[in-house]
């Protein structure tokens, strides 16, 4: 059973388990009834194995099999947890001999031995229970329908597609126009706002005339804002992009704003401001960009028609986006998935015409379904796209929803795991490359494969996500160019939508903001924001959290981050929060199963951390990016596995 059992394309049991079932089974004369016991719950989960991986691929399920497969998932991470718990405790112990051998010499030897079996009892005879309930309820009858098919991981990514503009040269020579204004009032500050439905393409059209034109400028920044900002944060972006070197991490929005005003008074300065919901930010943004005569501009984008004509008061300066023409729709969908119009199949035609009209020239639903349809050139398929996808007269919401859920379930179960892991992330953020493919690395979603490391296969999974449209690649800020070496990645609020709601309901991430709360289910991932420090602390059952993951404020909501509240925990990130006291990390070393590691610039005292962290036996990642430490703890030399910081 060295294939991981897959729940509903979300891996809720990895190859750990099929690992200490067989060095159970070599083990016969010391645990004869944990073995017993584990035998038997392991022919139970390999019986219900390859309904789950039908069950991963059906879109629409009844209400007693979707109960069913919830119970094998919620079964599955429980499993996990006792397993993993076992281990690190039995691991504990310095003395003895290593590896399998050595862990179940130890484990013999543990006062609590007989605890062990009452455990697994219970969990063979919830299995046993959800293994009957599978027979009633026949799930093993049902078929995939997926056409989800792997992707050499060795494809070089095509960024360059993803970089292609069509049917963007009309609006930004009417914008590049417009911010020209030659009259009399050119010396002015004036601002351009974008408005338009979200998925047509105005943080693309918005960031092309950026790089066209930031060269006129004595400096310049773009910026996204976002549903639910911290305006905190978005001011001290601003002054980042503008080259502000100083410190100011720990400044408020006034004195920010000040900063900056001082900063760009003598100064012809460009700031894009990406994705503005609210009059209120926008208010705040304005206050810190100051009319200095120089002929600075400011280029705004907006789904609100509102704070479009409060950002640019002159009609003049609002650009109405219009979806793409049936031409451009065209270009734009043979390009993703032909790379050439001289590649495309006639006997497509008229589907993919069919196919472009319920898109209703929304870029965003064009690049995602041409995207899936690259390696598909089977009209059969594309028939079963059209009809999945409805009809042309639904909304424009309902339409990309659907192509959401098709392009979801199209994709390996291997990496429909990674794209929910993306729903931690607030609206708007700047995802790192490497702390992400490392947070994938302690979740267990990527293993080393023929030779190539964990982080090299995490690569891979990130291009293909990329490749097929579903997060969008950001260059290397200190490169020129529009489109180069991807160092991080960012996530549209459409699609962010879509896997919050898809993560929630399977129970694999709960994602809590100012006024939620946690609900009575086991959570096994959270992650929270604040903007302020005044939301109540977070209460519930925490117990079975396996990744927490906190931005803004939202570290005070917890009194202490150990073992008590978390003792299940693999995944801590704490790098993006404003502050984190000392004391909550006491006792950090406690979190025995902890592999992946970021604080930052927020937290106070380094004494607690430091005075823990050398214990954590299993810790693979530390990243401690903007924390001033002036000398390592010794106990760091006891870390047994690779770490980066």
């Amino acid at each position: 059973m060295e294939a991981a059992l897959v729940g509903v394309g979300t891996g809720v049991m990895k190859p750990l388990l099929s690992k200490l079932f067989m060095a159970l089974n070599e083990e016969r004369s010391k645990l004869k009834g944990v073995r017993r016991e584990v035998e038997g719950t392991r022919e139970e989960m390999s019986n219900m194995q390859a309904a789950l991986e039908a069950l991963a691929d059906a879109e629409q399920l009844d209400h007693e099999t979707r109960a069913w497969r919830d119970d094998v998932r919620e079964l599955s991470f429980d499993m996990e947890d006792c397993v993993d718990d076992f281990m690190a405790r039995a691991d504990t112990k310095e003395d003895g001999p290593k590896g399998f051998k050595g862990f179940f010499d130890k484990l013999t030897k543990l006062k609590p031995r007989h605890e062990i079996a009452g455990e697994i009892k219970k969990l063979k005879a919830r299995a046993i229970e959800t293994s009957k309930r599978h027979q009633r309820y026949k799930t093993d009858r049902l078929s995939s329908d997926s056409t989800a098919c792997d992707i050499d991981p060795r494809l070089h990514p095509l960024y360059e597609d993803v970089g292609k503009l069509v049917g963007i040269d009309g609006p930004m020579k009417h914008i590049i126009e417009g911010l020209k204004n030659e009259d009399s009032s050119s010396k002015q500050l004036h601002v351009l706002s974008i408005v338009g439905a979200g998925g047509l393409g105005k943080t693309t059209l918005s960031n092309a005339v950026y790089h066209t034109i930031k060269k006129q400028f004595d400096c310049s920044a773009f910026v996204s804002v976002s549903r639910k900002p911290n305006m905190r944060k978005v001011l001290r972006e601003i002054a980042k992009r503008l080259e502000i070197t100083h410190n100011i991490s720990d400044d408020g929005e006034h004195l920010l704003i000040d900063t900056l005003r001082e900063h760009l008074q003598n100064k012809k300065y460009l700031v894009v401001v990406d994705d503005i919901w609210s009059t209120e930010a926008w208010k705040t943004i304005r206050d810190a960009l100051p009319n200095n005569d120089r002929g600075s501009r400011i280029i705004t984008t907006t789904r609100n028609s509102t704070v479009a004509s409060l950002c640019s008061p002159q009609g003049d300066y609002v650009y109405r986006m219009e979806p793409l023409s049936s031409a451009d729709s065209r270009r734009l969908f043979l390009e993703r998935a032909f790379r050439s119009e001289d590649l495309f199949p006639p006997s497509l035609e008229e589907i993919s015409k069919m196919i472009l009209e319920r898109c209703a020239g929304l870029p965003l639903a064009i690049i995602t379904l041409s995207s899936m349809l690259a390696d598909k050139p089977a009209e059969e398929e594309w028939k079963r796209v059209l009809d999945a996808i409805g009809s042309s007269l639904a909304k424009e919401a309902v339409v990309m929803t659907k192509i959401l859920s098709l392009s979801y379930f199209d994709l390996p179960h291997r990496l429909r795991s990674c794209l929910l892991y993306l729903s931690a992330f607030p609206e708007d953020h700047i995802i790192d490359k490497r702390s992400l493919i490392h947070k994938w690395i302690a979740e267990g979603f990527i293993h080393e494969a023929q030779g190539r490391s964990a982080y090299e296969v995490g690569r891979d999974y990130l291009n293909e996500l990329i490749n097929k449209s579903l997060i969008q690649p950001i260059a290397n800020h200190q490169s020129d160019e529009l489109y180069d070496e991807v160092a991080a990645c960012r996530i549209h609020d459409i699609v962010l939508d879509f896997i919050t709601c898809k993560a929630e309901e399977e129970n694999f991430m709960t994602s809590l903001d100012d006024g939620k709360k946690v609900g009575r289910h086991k959570v096994r991932r959270l992650s929270v924001a604040s903007r302020t420090n005044e939301m109540d602390s977070v209460s519930g059952d925490l117990s079975h959290v396996r990744s927490l993951a906190m931005f803004g404020y939202s570290a005070l909501q917890f009194p202490a981050i150990g073992v008590l509240d978390f003792p299940v925990l693999r995944v801590l990130d704490i790098g993006e929060c404003e502050i984190v006291k000392g004391e909550q990390m006491a006792n950090i070393e406690k979190l025995l199963l902890l592999k992946y590691l970021r604080v930052g610039a927020g937290l106070i005292s380094t004494t607690e951390l430091l005075g823990g962290i050398g214990k954590l036996k299993y810790l693979e990642t530390l990243d401690m990016r903007g924390v001033e430490i002036a000398k390592l703890p010794s106990s760091m030399t006891r870390l047994q596995r690779n770490f980066v910081s």
